[in-house]
């Protein structure tokens, strides 16, 4: 008869740096931004009746539609010994270990918060439940085992 071996509590860390970002929602994104601009810049070189200025106006449209899902792919949370960077969407701040005193994200949150040792909460985009529910609780997962290896860190994911 074989005894079973003991799992440990916490899986392993994974190495560092380790980026978090939700993929899914960025290829969605990208590719609708993409597809967008293409089409518009099409239909500008296709309409015949058009003036430069308008299928400029087209083509200006498209690319702005772009820039616009381009911004809303962009966060992400960076993981090194040192700390975490997270970049929202027009922000990025660097904290070190210590300043996350605990990593949340409860049913139906739009993203991770951070719960910082100066009283205040951080969103933190780059790990967001939308598409990929299972994927975000194992990034959350896994950044609440680093703050806690790193820092000093509770949980609630």
């Amino acid at each position: 008869m074989t005894t079973p071996v003991p799992q440990s509590e916490s899986p392993a860390l994974p190495e560092l740096p380790v980026t978090f970002r939700p993929t899914r929602t960025r290829v969605v994104l990208l590719t609708v931004g993409s597809a967008l601009f293409a089409v518009l810049t099409v239909i500008a070189v296709l309409l015949p009746s058009l003036s430069p200025g308008e299928r400029m106006s087209f083509v200006l449209t498209g690319l702005l539609f772009f820039l616009v899902l381009l911004l809303l792919s962009r966060p992400k949370v960076v993981a090194d010994s040192g700390g975490v960077t997270v970049v929202n969407l027009t922000t990025k701040r660097r904290l070190a270990w210590a300043e996350v005193l605990r990593v949340n994200l409860r049913p139906g949150d739009p993203w991770v918060l951070l719960d910082l040792a100066d009283g205040t909460s951080l969103a933190a985009m780059g790990i967001q439940p939308g598409i990929n529910r299972d994927q975000a609780v194992r990034d959350a997962r896994t950044l609440r085992d680093l703050a806690e290896a790193y820092g000093t860190g509770e949980s609630a994911v």
